[in-house]
């Protein structure tokens, strides 16, 4: 599903009125997709406020009024500041019978205040995507008081003048109010999320055709809701040229690694994990089981041989590497150990736990045959230390995360190296290990998050996964997806171990390190979703996605 600027939505929409898609038919089309998605939903019978705007948006609603009403529903229809004079879809919502009201003619906004209180379902159509500037004038007050009132109404306030909530035909009292934002949150930005101080948050966004890239975007996405992609009829060749793409199902479905019948532990792909360190040893179990819970045949940890025992006694189904080290620390030494163990493995998972001590961060560029320049006093280059190194022999597919990302930070150089020497690197950073290796901020990495993550992707070739709320997984080749989810309950420590384990176990199945880290980072964050269904927002911890990856992976395949 692609997901588009403004400017790319008006030329697409322009394309589709010259094949013949008239602008006429889109605004019938949007309408109507909004009112039966409503309709499913149990409109019927229920009091529905349409707010109208000047432009084509509030066109869209005008539509959206009218099969409302052929549904059964009670609607009023609310202007502000709209040439109603030749406009064909206002004389039917009249001609049809529907009360409307116009801005202008309602004194103090008594009317308004008034259909605010009474109604089940706000539809908010006053301004569409073309908001690029602060809200004024009568459109401002309009909003400022949906705001307030549907504000009270959810935390259950209601004006002086009613003792008790209006009834409604059925005799029970009105529940919270359901806002609708048809295409976006009035107010909001399409290229940047920002949003005006009146913008009404919604609880769905029924978005027209393609989502915009500010719904994905903080503030903005906090007022979205639950997001709709209504098909309004334009043929989606249309947008064949964009490269910003969000993750749906159906595409992880077509992408997630067979399961044939016949299959081994051999047929689905062994996984190296080099994690852990004495102070951090629930890491490397999070990644191993990540990465066996989303289907890899094998995973093998190679962990400072300090801490076996207390990771043998936590997880039974992987095997172990026992690597040296430095008061649970990895060293240099490590790498001719690791480098003879690793034959026969389809991907290397790097980083989670390793800690960030001076000889981990010289075993991290020795391994990755990365020069160590300038650190803590040190000059010059790292010298190789078995033949494979010298020959420059590559990696399996790697992912780097959490520390391993660290060490690259301290490594100058890194970026003009590091995909020489793999075939396929995925780096998983959070907006904190995205600022260390970009050298900026992290509020100017989750100010241009989809521009850095693309931006870096390319000039590193490698594939980076930004984390966070919308994770973004952008390709060397300019190509980005956006995850669909943006969700609290994986604001925990643990969780970006089971994220890179996932794409690890992809990697080992045969998965391209694009396709992998997009199907790894939708089936986390699925997991996620999952849990916070069951557990709720708050109190969930990194361990309970794993059950949840098979899971995920049953819902998306439906078997």
């Amino acid at each position: 599903m692609k997901i588009v600027t403004v400017e790319q939505m008006r030329a697409i929409e322009k394309a589709a009125d010259a094949q013949g898609l008239t602008y006429a038919e889109m605004m019938e089309n949007a309408g109507r997709a909004v009112a039966n998605w409503m309709e499913r939903q149990g409109v019927k019978d229920k009091n529905v406020l349409v707010l109208v705007g000047p432009g084509k948006n509030g066109g869209d609603g005008l539509v959206t009024a009218y099969y409302l009403h052929q549904a059964g529903a009670s609607v009023s229809v609310y202007c502000g500041k709209r040439d109603t004079a030749d406009d064909a879809n206002w004389k039917r919502v009249q001609d049809a019978g529907i009360p409307t009201y116009r801005g202008e003619e309602d004194e103090h906004y008594k009317v308004l205040r008034r259909l605010a209180t009474q109604a089940d379902w706000v539809v908010d159509a006053l301004l569409g995507t073309g908001v690029s500037r602060p809200i004024t004038g009568a459109l401002q007050e309009i909003l400022s008081i949906m705001r307030k009132e549907v504000e009270h109404r959810k935390a259950g306030k209601y004006p002086e003048t009613f003792v008790q909530p209006l009834p409604i035909a059925s005799g029970k009292n009105h529940p919270s109010p359901m806002v609708l934002a048809l295409d976006v949150p009035s107010g909001l930005n399409c290229d940047s999320g920002a949003v005006d101080p009146v913008t009404l948050p919604a609880d769905v966004t029924i978005t027209l055709a393609f989502p915009k890239v500010g719904l994905f975007l903080f503030p903005g996405a906090n007022y979205v809701g639950e997001l709709v992609i209504a098909d309004i009829g334009i043929p989606p060749k249309l947008a064949k040229d964009i490269v910003l793409e969000m993750t749906t199902p159906a595409m992880v479905k077509t992408l997630l690694p067979q399961r044939p019948k016949n299959g081994h532990k051999g047929t689905f792909g062994k996984v190296m994990v080099v994690a852990g360190s004495a102070n951090y040893t629930g890491a490397p179990c999070l990644a191993a089981s990540a990465a066996l819970r989303v289907g890899a045949g094998l995973v093998t940890l190679g962990v400072p041989a300090s801490i076996h025992p207390i990771l043998a006694a936590k997880l039974s189904e992987a095997t172990f590497l026992l690597l040296p080290h430095e008061i649970g620390a990895l060293v240099p030494e490590a790498v001719k150990v690791l480098q003879e163990g690793l034959g026969g493995y389809d991907a290397l998972l790097l980083g989670p736990g390793i800690g960030r001590d001076e000889k981990t961060v010289e075993f991290v560029a020795r391994l990755l045959s990365l020069p160590l320049g300038e650190k803590k006093g040190r000059i010059g280059f790292v010298e190789p230390t078995t033949e494979q190194e010298e020959k420059g022999q590559p990696l399996p597919p790697l992912v780097i995360d959490a520390d391993g990302l660290n060490a690259l930070s301290d490594i100058k150089g890194w970026a003009q190296f590091l995909h020489l020497h793999s075939r396929g690197v995925v780096l998983t950073p959070h907006p904190g290990e995205m600022s260390r290796l970009l050298g900026t901020t992290i509020e100017e990495v989750e100010a241009n998050r989809i521009a850095m993550a693309r931006q870096a992707a390319q000039e590193w070739g490698v594939v980076v996964v930004l984390k966070g709320a919308y994770t973004v997984i952008a390709s060397p080749t300019g190509i980005a997806y956006i995850n669909p989810f943006a969700n609290p309950a994986l604001a925990t420590a643990g969780t970006g171990d089971v994220l890179a384990g996932a794409v690890a176990g992809l990697l080992a199945q045969g998965l391209p390190p694009f396709e992998a880290a997009v199907v790894g980072a939708y089936l986390h964050g699925l997991a996620g979703q999952m849990v916070s269904e069951e557990l709720g927002l708050a109190g969930a911890v990194a361990g309970d996605l794993l059950p949840r990856l098979p899971l995920s992976i049953r819902r998306v395949t439906g078997v």
